[in-house]
């Protein structure tokens, strides 16, 4: 049953993520993207500090290492996500940052050697694909923004493989909240180095903001990482992925974009890596194969 929890609380998430894009494209039109950074990750650390205000007084020295490394991760994933998408275009950017979902299992293996499931890593690359599929346009040329944004998931894949790596034996509510406090003073320094305190609150861009805040930041990341306490870094980056699904289902049924051929096989594509990465593919195994020939033999 826990399996199934963690698999639906990171499937939640991936759709939050989704939604996302909406109201991250709303908010750009009334705040930078460092401004949008700092505040999301500040909404975040005051709901789940008023919230678990009583659980700090179980907070060690270790968690807060953990939570402090997490919020890092966290924080530099979005910064260059952020700057890359300032010079590449959106599809390149979400294609790059669904790199992340290959390098996890790779992180794993290099640092534990810990032996790849293959059928996670046909999995990760075929939702890599899909991911591609569905919001790559052909360009050949590689630029300052396409690095900047492949830094970004490395940044995400380090991020998936530490809080699958810390919440085993840590809180994860406690690790999520010591990882909101570290991104939201990075976010606000930030802010304040770059000049940009002064916000013009109007309604729209902060009602974006504040959805960022609660969805996409607080109950998205406190989900993530209690499901990654019962679920693998590899198959938690691959349904974290179908978050360029659901931002495309949010953008036909919000924004009234368009769906196109390109959509349906690329959403076929992650179906498909969810699939052969949850399975394994039992038909394809020995014995089933092996049942399969003496079944056909005595025919």
């Amino acid at each position: 049953m826990q399996k199934y929890f963690g698999e639906i609380a990171l499937t939640i998430t991936a759709i939050i993520w989704g939604s996302g894009f909406v109201a991250s494209a709303i908010a750009l039109d009334h705040f930078t993207p460092y401004q949008i950074l700092a505040g999301r990750f500040i909404i975040g650390t005051l709901i789940l500090g008023v919230i678990f205000h009583k659980k700090l007084k179980n907070i060690d020295k270790s968690t807060m290492i953990k939570g402090a490394v997490l919020g890092i991760f966290l924080y530099l994933a979005f910064a260059l996500q952020t700057v890359g998408l300032q010079y590449t275009t959106p599809s390149k950017n979400a294609f790059l940052t669904a790199v992340n979902v290959v390098i996890v299992p790779f992180i794993a293996f290099v640092m534990y050697k810990r032996k790849i499931d293959m059928y996670e890593l046909v999995g990760a690359i075929l939702a890599m694909i899909g991911v591609g599929v569905l919001s790559l346009k052909l360009s050949a040329d590689i630029n300052i923004g396409d690095l900047l944004t492949l830094g970004c998931a490395f940044g995400f894949a380090f991020h998936i493989f530490y809080t699958a790596k810390y919440v085993k034996d840590s809180d994860p509510i406690l690790l999520t909240l010591i990882q909101m406090i570290t991104a939201a003073i990075i976010g606000s320094i930030v802010v304040v180095l770059k000049g940009e305190t002064s916000v013009v609150m109007e309604k729209e861009g902060l009602f974006s903001l504040l959805y960022l805040g609660v969805f996409s930041t607080t109950i998205a990341y406190l989900l993530q990482t209690v499901a990654q306490k019962m679920i693998t870094e590899t198959k938690a980056a691959i349904i974290l992925s179908t978050e360029s699904f659901w931002g495309m289902v949010f953008s036909v049924a919000i924004l009234d974009e368009a769906m196109t051929i390109k959509m349906v096989l690329g959403a076929i594509l992650i179906l498909g890596a969810i699939i052969i990465s949850e399975t394994k593919l039992p038909f394809l195994k020995k014995n089933r194969l092996k049942e399969i020939r003496n079944w056909i033999t005595a025919r």
